[in-house]
């Protein structure tokens, strides 16, 4: 008999009147039911939220700071059970859950830590005759209630980013992880509810997306944190233009072979780092490797290692420790990308290796002479595809990189620091990797792109700025 799980409600346990199945995207198999709330228990949650804010925002730095690290301690205590949680609910091979779960308790982590040293700012305002005496503090406060709305392809790591700049300002947050993926934003919550934060100061909710635009429209959550599709995200902000929204949506990321990087040494490298992150998700992810531009030079050496090393992926049971690429999210899923590599094909692409699917997972495929007009030079895959490129120089590469709608992160294989510099400036990017594959992120730094692929920075610190507002305080007749 299947357990139905609870969610949790301003802080406790709560279950609504129906639930909904979470299954293996491996083979099916019912994992969990997990429990809807109601639209009443919805409200609840929201109007909490909205009567924590003063409470939240009072809190001192140490209470929150506390709670975050036991968040990472308790995760780090928790890795192999939720590990597996992540794997029987998304389908990720175990290796690659397990460091998902690691960079969730670096997440909590750094927020423990920027909540204890997020001091603002002051300065003098005598620099001119009419500030004679005044002084200025600079201090961040909430903007209100946070709306997090979350993916499927990390259920956890984004998820946290969500929620621990949210704890670590005093911002409550009405959380609402994936419906194909809620499992780990419960277990989450179970250590949240071992805290003692603020009654209403955070609820996990799974509801159904029709129930989003609801919450989206709710005044009372004003900022809204949403990462996803592009399509979504922009339909969301369109709808609340006087909300503060932060979107952080697809990606068509490419890794740039420049001439310099010629030694088998190098390609080897290259290739192998490009075989990797162009499937370590399922390709599930905003900075998967989907485009290699090659400089001619480079290119069909180049071209020979990436197909082998692409060969060389494990695909399988993501329960498997040699497991490197798993299904993805689910049969639909499959079909589209099957879909997408056929369009290609019947352009004129050539599939190089790959190209086929069983049930929900899609085989690692490489393709060569993709054309402009086929979907894939254009969308985001979500799966584990790639294309070759070759260009004539550094020029030709940099501008093969931007003809995109999307503009995430970058990966630059060159020696040449005068070029990594020319990368940084010249890339319509949120990001640029010098030397790797562009789907490198530290949890701690600022993550996020330009054009289509959103507005806004995760990073923890980044985000607690996103979910905060200067409030300055100018004090009279001091002696200075």
């Amino acid at each position: 008999m299947t357990t139905t799980h609870e969610f949790w409600l301003a802080g406790r346990r709560a279950s609504g009147e129906t639930a909904f199945e979470v299954r293996h995207p491996h083979d099916g198999s019912l994992v969990a039911e997990v429990s809807v709330p109601t639209d009443a228990q919805v409200e609840e949650a929201v109007a909490a939220a909205a009567a924590a804010v003063p409470v939240f925002a009072a809190t001192p730095a140490h209470q929150r700071a506390a709670a975050l690290d036991h968040v990472a301690k308790r995760l780090a205590e928790r890795t192999e059970e939720i590990a597996r949680l992540i794997t029987a609910e998304n389908g990720k091979p175990v290796k690659w859950a397990r460091g998902e779960v690691g960079r969730a308790v670096s997440v909590f982590r750094w927020a423990a830590e920027e909540a204890r040293r997020t001091n603002g700012e002051t300065m003098r305002l005598d620099t001119d005759p009419g500030g004679t005496g005044r002084y200025a503090i600079v201090r961040r406060f909430p903007r209100g209630a946070v709306l997090g709305i979350a993916p499927f392809n990390f259920p956890l790591n984004l998820v946290a980013h969500k929620v621990a700049p949210a704890i670590a300002v005093g911002a409550p947050i009405v959380l609402k992880p994936a419906p194909a993926t809620p499992l780990s934003a419960l277990v989450l919550g179970e250590i949240l509810a071992e805290t003692d934060l603020p009654a209403g100061s955070w609820s996990v909710l799974p509801v159904e997306n029709a129930k989003m635009p609801a919450l989206v429209q709710d005044k009372r959550l004003p900022v809204i944190s949403f990462t996803g599709s592009d399509k979504v995200g922009y339909q969301i902000m369109d709808s609340v233009p006087r909300k503060h929204v932060t979107l952080e949506l697809g990606g068509n990321a490419a890794a740039v072979v420049l001439a310099d990087w010629s030694s088998e040494a190098d390609l080897d490298w290259a290739a192998s780092r490009i075989a990797l992150f162009a499937n370590y998700q399922g390709g599930q992810s905003c900075i998967s490797v989907q485009r290699v531009i090659a400089d001619a030079s480079v290119y069909d050496r180049l071209v020979e290692k990436v197909v082998e090393k692409v060969r060389a992926q494990v695909t399988g049971d993501p329960s498997d420790e040699a497991t490197d690429v798993g299904p993805l999210v689910d049969e639909n899923a499959a079909r589209r990308v099957e879909s997408w590599v056929e369009d290609a094909v019947a352009k004129g692409a050539k599939v190089l290796t790959g190209g086929s699917r069983d049930g929900a997972a899609y085989a690692p495929t490489v393709l060569a002479e993709l054309p402009a007009d086929a979907i894939l030079a254009k969308a985001e895959v979500f799966g584990p595809v790639l294309s070759l490129h070759r260009v004539e120089g550094t020029e030709e590469a940099f501008a093969a990189v931007n003809d995109s709608a999307f503009g995430l992160q970058a990966g630059v294989f060159t020696h040449d620091v005068q070029t990594a510099f020319r990368a940084h400036r010249e890339l319509e990017v949120g990001g640029v990797v010098i030397g790797d594959a562009p789907s490198y992120r530290a949890d701690q730094m600022p993550y996020g792109g330009v054009k289509d692929s959103g507005v806004g920075r995760e990073g923890v610190r980044y985000a607690m700025d996103d979910f905060t507002f200067e409030k300055v305080l100018v004090l009279t007749g001091l002696d200075l």
